[in-house]
């Protein structure tokens, strides 16, 4: 443990302590969570960030659209606007945060919509004409107003739950007791090559209960990158220098990936969910005019596209995609079968 985080370990512990003692007063009923008939699933961490939060509910609406009309409801976070909003043509990322703004530009038969309460925001989407049949809460893992249908955990492989510590000294938002409220565990960003003995070992490291099932998943990233000026395939990107820009939480599966490409690249990396000032962009124009390349471009992920580079000429972006790793069927028909259950049910 690093010096400082030596420092902020007891005010870990006291953190650690006022979550559990909320947590011990919903679970007793002294403070109460509301549960609705319309099927409700929370993709959530324990941690803040860089769990791949944002894919996994890619993944499930991919999973589900076909079939019912799906809504995402988010907070929003770094929103200008407050209350409840539903995307439209009119909106903007300012209004309703980067990640939403990308759901709600990929999936147009998708309801985006945002609420810090998330009670009242489910209670607002019922009431829509379109009403959905299915919500998926973004990140509201601890948002223990709802009493979601099903709860889905994200843990990073490269950072399990077990092995962090609370906030400010570590990671965690809430003690590592919270994951017993999630019926699916999912260790996400894996080596695609993880075996089964190895998926064994860190399952038997989680000391899962008997009510929850562990899954595993890797990033798939797209097979080219896509600007305003259209899409170009990655192994054309060998005869580029490429100036990255990133605002994520986590960068290393990324990188990892330009590395194992081939790729000649210099990094520029900015905080979690940064909003990029005009002094920003002239440093990204400085460093890109640096770059004395024939062939050049500027690389971003999807989420700061949409949030500050869309339309803006030499930027592109690498798509990524959440990809279940050896049972993915298995995964599939358990979402399949809450959702199917829970609708009858309504």
């Amino acid at each position: 443990m690093g010096l400082l985080r030596k420092i902020l370990y007891p005010f870990s512990i006291l953190y650690g302590e006022i979550t559990a003692i909320r947590n011990k007063f919903y679970n007793k009923g002294v403070l109460k969570s509301v549960s609705f008939k319309i099927p409700t699933i929370v993709v959530g961490n324990l941690s803040v960030g860089g769990t791949g939060k944002t894919p996994q509910v890619e993944y499930l609406v991919r999973l589900l659209q076909d079939e019912y009309n799906v809504a995402i409801l988010s907070r929003g976070y770094k929103r200008s606007t407050k209350g409840f909003k539903v995307a439209d043509t009119m909106t903007t990322v300012s209004d309703i945060g980067d990640e939403p703004m990308q759901y709600f530009t990929k999936f147009k038969r998708v309801i985006v919509a945002v609420d810090a309460d998330r009670v009242h925001g489910i209670e607002e989407l019922s009431k829509l004409k379109n009403a959905p049949e299915i919500i998926l809460l973004d990140d509201a893992f601890q948002h223990r107003k709802v009493e979601a249908g099903l709860n889905i955990l994200l843990t990073s492989y490269g950072n399990l739950y077990v092995d962090d510590k609370m906030l400010p000294s570590g990671n965690l938002r809430e003690k590592i007791e919270g994951a017993d409220r999630a019926q699916i565990i999912i260790i996400t960003k894996c080596p695609a090559e993880l075996n089964e003995h190895q998926q064994f070992e860190i399952t038997k490291k989680l000391k899962i209960e008997l009510h929850q099932t562990v899954f595993f998943s890797t990033i798939k990233y797209g097979n080219e990158i896509i600007g305003r000026r259209g899409k170009l395939p990655i192994h054309e990107l060998s005869n580029f220098e490429i100036l990255l820009v990133t605002g994520i939480a986590n960068t290393g599966p990324l990188t990892s990936f330009l590395k194992d490409q081939d790729l000649l690249f210099q990094h520029l990396k900015f905080a979690d969910h940064y909003n990029f000032t005009k002094k920003d962009h002239l440093k990204i124009n400085k460093s890109y005019s640096k770059i004395k390349a024939e062939k050049k471009l500027i690389l971003t992920t999807e989420k700061d596209y949409v949030r500050s580079f869309t339309g803006k000429d030499n930027f592109y972006y690498l798509p990524i995609e959440t990809e279940i790793i050896d049972h993915k069927e298995d995964f599939n028909k358990l979402i399949k079968k809450y959702v199917g259950q829970s609708s009858r049910n309504s």
